[in-house]
């Protein structure tokens, strides 16, 4: 999934995207306000890590503009106020949750693996698929007990393909979901990781298909 991470303070941002881009997940940094609403009005996230006090325009000041052009990307924002009239007015500004500094980088995981789920419907953690089992908290895939060996991006190739079954997804877009900005990819990496998660899928009720032209569609079949 892309993830924007909006933070003045570099250290903090880099550990946060480290440990991001460690779990599979491609991350964009924003040292502030300006380059934040360049970057949310050139590509497309999944989530956005906000920071309220940055320079320039403020944390407050884009969620208000996200919201009012009724964009519906989750954001999470980060706050160094624990008071509660503080985080009411973070919600009802638009906030789908918030975080407050300092905080521990397993904390900021979860919060983003359930704002992630809720953005596409799913309740639990854990999710069953014919017989596969796929747990985006334990970051492990199971089929009738055994765990798939996936590396990261895998993991997230995975993902994104069961968060939209039945639905074709283009290489531009699965290429944009996989990589960070700053992390060039070859023209056929899509190509080189569909075809390894497929051999690793095999004996599993989920199967990829290519459609000729458009993309990749994941099914999930009735017997593995």
């Amino acid at each position: 999934m892309r993830i924007l991470m909006v933070e003045d303070t570099e250290d903090l941002a880099d550990a946060v995207v480290r440990r991001l881009r460690n779990l599979g997940y491609a991350v964009d940094w924003a040292p502030d306000g300006e380059a934040a609403e360049e970057l949310l009005t050139q590509e497309s996230y999944q989530l956005v890590i906000l920071d309220i006090m940055l320079p320039g325009i403020d944390g407050q000041a884009l969620l208000t503009k996200l919201r009012r052009r009724r964009d519906r990307t989750p954001v999470l924002v980060v706050t160094a106020r624990s008071q509660v009239n503080v985080k009411v007015d973070l919600l009802d500004l638009g906030a789908d949750d918030f975080i407050v500094k300092p905080f521990d980088l397993r904390e900021l995981e979860a919060r983003c693996r359930a704002l992630l789920r809720r953005s596409h419907g799913i309740a639990a953690s854990a999710t069953q698929f014919g017989n596969l089992l796929f747990d985006m908290a334990a970051k492990r895939a199971l089929v009738e007990g055994r765990p798939l060996e996936l590396s990261g991006r895998e993991f997230r190739l995975l993902e994104l393909f069961l968060t939209n079954l039945d639905s074709v997804l283009g290489k531009d877009d699965l290429l944009n979901r996989l990589f960070s900005l700053d992390q060039p990819a070859a023209p056929n990496a899509i190509e080189l990781y569909v075809s390894r998660l497929r051999r690793k899928l095999q004996g599993t009720s989920v199967e990829i298909r290519t459609v000729r032209g458009l993309g990749y569609v994941a099914e999930v079949r009735a017997g593995p």
